[in-house]
C-alpha cells in the first residue's frame, strides 16, 4: 500500500486476458429484455461494467457526482474562489462532506483567455493533489487536463482518474494513465484543439461521431494498458458543439451507454443550458437538475457539477424511481 501524500510508483497494468492482482475479474451482465419502442426507459446498467477508481469500486446502478474545484482565477462559473490553496482545500472537504464522490481538480479554465503553460498548471495543481491526498486517503481524486507532462506528475502525487476534456490531443496522456493504473476519461471534442469556441459546428450525425470517437479512444487507451473498468467515456456538452448538439447528445445518451463504456457527463451551468433558457450563469441551476436528471435516466452515471448537494439530491430522486434506492424516510401511510 503507498504511504499518504508520498509519491505513487507505476503500477501493473492490465492486458487482454489477464489482470493484476488489484483489480480482480469484473462480469458483464447479461443485456436486459427488450421494451415497447420509442418508451422512455431507465439507463440499461444490465450491459455495464463497475467502475474502479482508486479505493472505490462504484456498482453499476450507482450515481456518482464529480465535485468541480478549479485551481483557477479565471473559471466562468466560480470566478477564481477557490484559486488560492486554502479555500481550494476547504472547497475539497465541504464537497466530501456533501457526499461527492469524486473531486475533479482543474489548473485551466476550458475557455480561451491567457496563456497557460505546463509549468504554471502544475504550479496550480501538482503538489495540490497531494495535500488533498494527504488530508483524504481515500477519495477518488480526478485532474482535468490534457497534458501527458502533467498527467506524470498528479499520477505520482496520487491522482486516481485522468479527466482528458480535449480528446486525447496529448496521446502520450493514456499512455500515462496505464503506467501509473490510473483511470481515463475518454471525451468528444468536436476534433478541436485546447481552449478552442466552437464555430459553425457541423456533423452528418453529432452522436455517431461522438460514440465513434469516444469509443475509440476508450479502445486504445485499453490496448495500452488502460484497465477497461477504470474508463468513462464523456459526449463533452458543450465542446466542439453548439447548444442544439448538446441537446441532442443529451437525448440520445442511450446509445452513448449502449456502448458498455461507463458515461460520464459535464453539464454544469453550461451555455447549452443558458440558450436553452436564456439565462445567465447564475440562473442556469434548474436547467443543470432538470439535464442531470435526464441523463441518469439515460444511463449515465458520473455527474460532474458545481452544485453538489442540490445535484445528490436529484440523483437519489432518479434513484428511487427507478428502484435503485429506497425512501430515506417512510411516514406517509405507514404511521
Amino acid at each position: 500500500m503507498t504511504a499518504v501524500g508520498s509519491r505513487r510508483a507505476p503500477r501493473a497494468i492490465w492486458h487482454a486476458g489477464r489482470m493484476d492482482a488489484d483489480h480482480p475479474v469484473s462480469t458483464v451482465l447479461p443485456a436486459s429484455t427488450d421494451t415497447v419502442p420509442g418508451t422512455p426507459q431507465p439507463g440499461d446498467t444490465a450491459r455495464q461494467r463497475p467502475l474502479r477508481l482508486g479505493r472505490r469500486v462504484f456498482a453499476p446502478t450507482e450515481l456518482v457526482v464529480m465535485a468541480i474545484v478549479n485551481r483557477t482565477p479565471d473559471s466562468f462559473f466560480d470566478r477564481g474562489a477557490t484559486f488560492g490553496e486554502a479555500e481550494a482545500l476547504d472547497a475539497v472537504a465541504r464537497a466530501v462532506a456533501d457526499g461527492a464522490g469524486i473531486i475533479d481538480i482543474g489548473g485551466v479554465k476550458a475557455a480561451p483567455g491567457g496563456e497557460v503553460s505546463a509549468a504554471e498548471e502544475l504550479r496550480r495543481v501538482g503538489g495540490f493533489v497531494a495535500a488533498v491526498r494527504g488530508r483524504h486517503p481515500d477519495l477518488v481524486i480526478s485532474v482535468d487536463t490534457w497534458r501527458a507532462e502533467v498527467g506524470r506528475v498528479v499520477a505520482g502525487e496520487g491522482a486516481d482518474l485522468l479527466n482528458d476534456a480535449w480528446g486525447g490531443v496529448d496521446p502520450g496522456l493514456a499512455e500515462v494513465a496505464a503506467e501509473f493504473g490510473t483511470g481515463l476519461v475518454c471525451t468528444h471534442a468536436g476534433h478541436l484543439p485546447p481552449r478552442t469556441r466552437p464555430h459553425r459546428m457541423s456533423y452528418d450525425d453529432v452522436v455517431a461521431d461522438i460514440v465513434a470517437t469516444t469509443v475509440g479512444l476508450a479502445e486504445r487507451a485499453t490496448a495500452l494498458g488502460v484497465h477497461p473498468d477504470s474508463v468513462l467515456v464523456d459526449p463533452g456538452h458543450d465542446f466542439g458543439k453548439n447548444s442544439r448538439h448538446s441537446l441532442e447528445a443529451t437525448r440520445r445518451l442511450p446509445e452513448l451507454v449502449a456502448t458498455g463504456w461507463p458515461v460520464l457527463v459535464a453539464m454544469s451551468n453550461k451555455d447549452f443550458v443558458g440558450e436553452t433558457l436564456d439565462t445567465g450563469v447564475d440562473e442556469r441551476l434548474e436547467g443543470t437538475l432538470a439535464a442531470t436528471a435526464v441523463s441518469a435516466w439515460l444511463g449515465a452515471r458520473v455527474f460532474r457539477a458545481h452544485q453538489v448537494p442540490e445535484t445528490l439530491r436529484t440523483l437519489r430522486m432518479v434513484c428511487a424511481i427507478r428502484g435503485d434506492t429506497d425512501l430515506a424516510v417512510a411516514r406517509r401511510g405507514v404511521v
